[in-house]
């Protein structure tokens, strides 16, 4: 499936740069069949025709509403110092079917800011790669404090690396329609932070005895969800 990214309703259009690849880098030919999804569940399936410049679909067949993944995981992460490795972190979850991003300011975060554009981007061409119709939300860096004021206490885990807080294993979580986790950066979340959390009713969880780097606690949080839910 040669799948891109546009509009579909109320008509079907490819964005600007999906045109430019199509005719530029691909150099596909007219009449080739191509997939269009606008991210929000729906998908279109029709031939290339060239006019001028402008790519566009010809006898298009749309399918509305198609299923997304279950449950719905919210990934709230602070962003590694090294943007490479957030980045690998992005596309691997979304590869994953992470529903939701976003970026946490701690007392420990090392990096005040992201090209938050940069990453969107980077979340669309896996979500294209990995032939995913929902296109995942990703939020800018947020203070924590922030963060938890809209969060439904009750599906909310923090993971953490102080073995001298509490902390339940990921097989005590139920089964839930919607979960969130909290994931630190380097030097992980402070005590303090973990204190204020429990406070607000957010349970901490451990991701077993070996310590994870940011990202790949990440990534471990969307690959379970997703063997869990097989």
């Amino acid at each position: 499936m040669k799948l891109f990214y546009g509009q579909i309703f109320p008509e079907i259009k490819l964005n600007d740069d999906e045109q430019q690849h199509i005719t530029k880098v691909l150099r596909m030919r007219e009449g080739e069949e191509i997939f269009v999804t606008d991210g929000k569940g729906n998908l279109a399936k029709g031939n290339l025709v060239f006019k001028g410049k402008t790519v566009i679909i010809d006898e298009a067949e749309i399918q509305e509403n198609l299923p997304d993944f279950s449950p719905k995981l919210h990934i709230a992460i602070a962003p590694t110092k090294n943007m490479d490795r957030t980045e690998f972190f992005v596309e691997k979850a979304v590869e994953l079917g992470v529903s939701e991003i976003t970026f946490l300011q701690t007392e420990k975060s090392e990096r005040k800011n992201i090209n938050i554009e940069r990453i969107v981007k980077q979340s669309v061409a896996a979500s294209k790669q990995s032939l995913r119709f929902y296109f995942p939300k990703i939020n800018n860096l947020t203070k924590l404090s922030d963060f938890i004021k809209n969060i439904n206490s009750e599906n909310t885990f923090v993971a953490h690396c102080h073995k001298n807080l509490e902390r339940q294993n990921l097989s005590d979580i139920p089964k839930l329609e919607n979960i969130t986790f909290l994931i630190g950066p380097e030097g992980d979340f402070s005590e303090k932070e973990i204190l204020f959390l429990a406070e607000n009713g957010i349970k901490a969880v451990s991701f077993g005895n070996q310590r994870l780097r940011t990202e790949t606690a990440g990534i471990f949080a969307a690959a379970w969800i997703r063997i869990r839910n097989l």
